[in-house]
C-alpha cells in the first residue's frame, strides 16, 4: 500500500484559512480569527508541521503559536488521516471552491456565500459567467462596479497563473534537500533555479548533487512521503511533484563540472546567454558541463567562482543574475556588496495581540532578542481598522505607558520603540492626529483601503500621507498581495523622488505574500539616494524568521548595509527619520 504523502505546512496553513472562512459564513464569533492566526504562524514556520507531529505529537502541535487544544485536535486529525470531519461538513454544507473564489480581491466569506445562495456560484468559472451575465450587478450589495472589479480581479487570477510564493515553498524544498544530504554516499545537494536567485515566486524547483552512489540518492528521493507522483525517474534524473503542487527535479552531476552546472540551472537564462556570449568572445565555450578554451580543453567548472574569475568577472550573487547589468558591472570589478542575510539590527514593523498579533508585546521583543536583534517598533493598527481592532489615541497613549514598562524591565537586552501603522484615508491624511504621532518614536504610514483608485488620485493620496512631518515610513507601498491582489496604481517614479524630498524611508516588507517592494524599485529607490528598511511585518514571533526574505528581495535590488536603515545602529538608525 502506497504511503500517504505527508502535508506540506502550505497545504495545513490553507486548510485552516478555509475552515476560518467557512466559521465566519456562519457568524461565529471569535473562532474563525482564531484558525486565521494559526493558519498564518504555520505558513510562516520552517520546520514541517508533520515533522514536528511526528517527533512530539499533540504536546508538540500546542507549541506552536497561536495553537491552543482545539486547532491541536484538528491538526492531529489531519495529519493521521488527511481529513477533518468539521471541515468536510463545511464545505458539504456550502460546497464552494474558497481557494479558488477568496482569490479575488474583494470577494469576503460573507459575499461568496451571499452568490452562492443567490447565484449557485461555486467556483472560479461560474462566478466569471454569472458576471458577464450581469447577474452579480443585480445583486443587493454588489452592484455594476463590484461586478466590474470581481471580472478584474479574475484576470488577475489567471495571470498569476500557478506559481508558488517562495517564502512559502522554499522551507519544504530546504527540508527535502537536508534529507537528501543524509543519503548514502551523497557529498552535496544544493538548491538551484529561480529560488536560488530568491524570485518571489516561483514555477517549480531545481536540486543538485554530487554523489558517488546515485542510485541510492534516487531511490530515497522519489520514495519520499511527499511526493504525490513520479514524473520521471532515471539514474542521474528524477523529477516529482510535491505538495502542493510544484515539480522537483534532481540531477547528480559529476564534481568536476558541478559548478558549470549549478550556474546552467541557477539561470536567469537571459544571464546565461549573456555569460556564454562573454565566453565565446573570448574564443571559448561555456555550457553545464564546463568553460573550454578554442581548443576544448576544461579552463573551469569546478566552482561558479572559478568560471567568473577565467571570465575576467568578479563573482555575480545569484540575487542579481537577471541581465539587468550585474555582467558590465561585475566585468568593471563595480558590484555593490550586497547586504548580508541575518545582518539587521532591528525590526521597524511588528503587529501585538493589542491588534491583530498573535503575542504580546513583551513576547516580541524576547523573540526579537533571541533572534538577534538590538531593538524593534511595535507598529500595531489604528482605528479605521476596525476588524482588527485598531488603537485610537486614547489605547495607543496606554500602550505607550505598558512599553515604557516593559523597556524598563528589559533595559540592556532590547530597546522597544514606540510606533504606529498608521493608516492612510482616502484623501491622504492619516488616521491619527499628529498630536498623536508627535508622541511616537517611528510613525509608518500604510494603504489599507481604497485600492482602485486612479493612478495620479492615488499618487497623489500617498504623497500627502507622506509629506506629513510625522510619517518616517511607508510600509508595504504598493500594497499588492502576490497571487491575491494586484500592487495599487501608483506612479513610482513621482513616489521615489517625493520620498528622497520628505526624507521618508520606504519599506522593503518580508512577508512573503508581499515582498514589497519590488526590486526593480528598490533600484530606483538607491539610484536615487532614498533609503529603506527591511520588516517582518511580524504578527507572531515566528515570524522574525521571515526577515531574511526581505534581506533577499533587497539583495536583488542591490541593496547594501548603507541602505538599510534598520541594519544601522539604534542612534544612527534615528537620526535617518524625520524627528531624529
Amino acid at each position: 500500500m502506497t504511503e500517504r504523502p505527508l502535508p506540506s505546512n502550505q497545504e495545513v496553513a490553507e486548510v485552516l484559512r478555509q475552515i476560518a472562512e467557512y466559521l465566519e459564513m456562519q457568524k461565529v464569533l471569535f473562532k474563525p480569527r482564531a484558525y486565521q492566526r494559526a493558519a498564518q504562524t504555520i505558513a510562516a514556520l520552517e520546520a514541517p508541521v508533520a515533522g514536528t507531529y511526528a517527533q512530539g505529537g499533540r504536546k508538540a502541535l500546542m507549541e506552536i503559536p497561536g495553537v491552543g487544544a482545539g486547532i491541536a485536535d484538528k491538526l492531529e486529525e489531519f495529519l493521521k488521516t488527511g481529513r477533518i470531519k468539521e471541515y468536510e461538513a463545511l464545505k458539504k454544507e456550502t460546497p464552494v471552491r474558497l481557494d479558488e473564489l477568496s482569490r479575488i480581491e474583494g470577494l469576503g466569506p460573507k459575499s461568496i456565500q451571499k452568490l452562492y445562495q443567490e447565484l449557485g456560484v461555486r467556483n472560479l468559472k461560474e462566478l466569471e459567467a454569472a458576471a458577464r451575465a450581469g447577474k452579480i450587478a443585480a445583486l443587493e450589495g454588489f452592484g455594476k462596479k463590484s461586478e466590474e472589479k470581481i471580472l478584474k480581479g479574475i484576470g488577475f487570477a489567471a495571470e498569476s497563473g500557478t506559481r508558488f510564493i517562495l517564502g512559502y515553498a522554499l522551507p519544504q524544498i530546504e527540508a527535502i534537500a537536508a534529507r537528501l544530504r543524509k543519503v548514502r554516499g551523497v557529498e552535496t545537494v544544493t538548491i538551484a533555479g529561480s529560488s536560488r536567485r530568491r524570485r518571489d515566486t516561483i514555477g517549480d524547483a531545481d536540486l543538485l548533487a554530487v554523489t558517488k552512489e546515485p542510485e541510492a540518492v534516487m531511490e530515497s528521493f522519489v520514495a519520499m512521503p511527499e511526493v504525490l507522483s513520479v514524473i520521471a525517474h532515471g539514474p542521474t534524473k528524477s523529477s516529482v511533484k510535491v505538495r502542493p503542487g510544484i515539480n522537483i527535479d534532481l540531477r547528480v552531476v559529476p564534481r568536476e563540472s558541478y559548478g558549470a552546472t549549478l550556474n546552467y540551472f541557477t539561470g536567469s537564462k537571459a544571464h546565461n546567454v549573456a555569460m556564454r556570449q562573454i565566453a565565446m568572445r573570448r574564443g571559448g565555450k561555456l555550457n553545464e558541463y564546463g568553460l573550454f578554451d578554442r581548443r576544448g580543453k576544461a579552463i573551469a567548472g569546478a566552482s561558479e567562482q572559478d568560471i567568473y574569475q577565467a571570465l575576467g568577472m568578479d563573482y555575480v550573487e545569484p540575487e542579481l543574475r537577471e541581465d539587468t547589468g550585474e555582467i558590465a558591472a561585475a566585468a568593471r570589478h563595480a558590484l555593490p556588496k550586497l547586504i548580508p542575510y541575518g545582518s539587521l539590527m532591528g525590526d521597524l514593523q511588528t503587529q501585538t495581540d493589542w491588534t491583530d498579533g498573535e503575542d504580546s508585546i513583551e513576547a516580541m521583543a524576547r523573540g526579537a532578542m533571541a533572534r538577534g536583534l538590538h531593538y524593534l517598533v511595535i507598529t500595531d493598527h489604528t482605528k479605521r481598522l476596525a476588524m482588527t481592532h485598531g488603537l485610537d489615541e486614547a489605547r495607543l497613549l496606554k500602550q505607550m505607558a505598558e512599553i515604557d514598562r516593559l523597556n524598563r524591565k528589559l533595559a540592556g537586552k532590547i530597546r522597544i520603540l514606540k510606533g504606529s501603522e498608521c493608516d492612510i484615508l482616502k484623501d491622504g491624511s492619516l488616521d491619527l492626529p499628529d498630536r498623536a504621532l508627535a508622541k511616537l518614536d517611528v510613525v509608518g504610514i500604510s494603504v489599507h483601503s481604497h485600492f482602485n483608485l486612479p493612478r495620479a488620485e492615488q499618487t497623489a493620496r500617498v504623497k500627502r500621507a507622506m509629506a506629513n512631518p510625522h510619517a518616517d515610513i511607508l510600509f508595504h507601498p504598493t500594497a499588492r498581495l502576490i497571487n491575491r491582489r494586484p500592487p495599487i496604481e501608483l506612479d513610482m517614479d513621482e513616489i521615489i523622488r517625493h520620498a528622497k524630498n520628505t526624507g521618508t524611508v520606504l519599506e522593503v516588507n518580508a512577508l512573503p505574500e508581499r515582498a514589497d517592494l519590488k526590486d526593480e524599485y528598490i533600484r530606483a529607490a538607491i539610484a536615487a539616494g532614498v533609503k529603506l528598511s527591511i520588516d517582518s511585518d511580524a504578527h507572531a514571533v515566528a515570524h522574525f524568521d521571515l526577515l531574511d526574505y526581505g534581506i533577499a528581495q533587497a539583495r536583488r535590488g542591490w541593496a547594501t548595509k548603507g541602505d538599510i536603515v534598520n541594519a544601522w545602529p539604534l542612534a544612527k538608525m534615528r537620526a535617518q527619520l524625520k524627528q531624529g
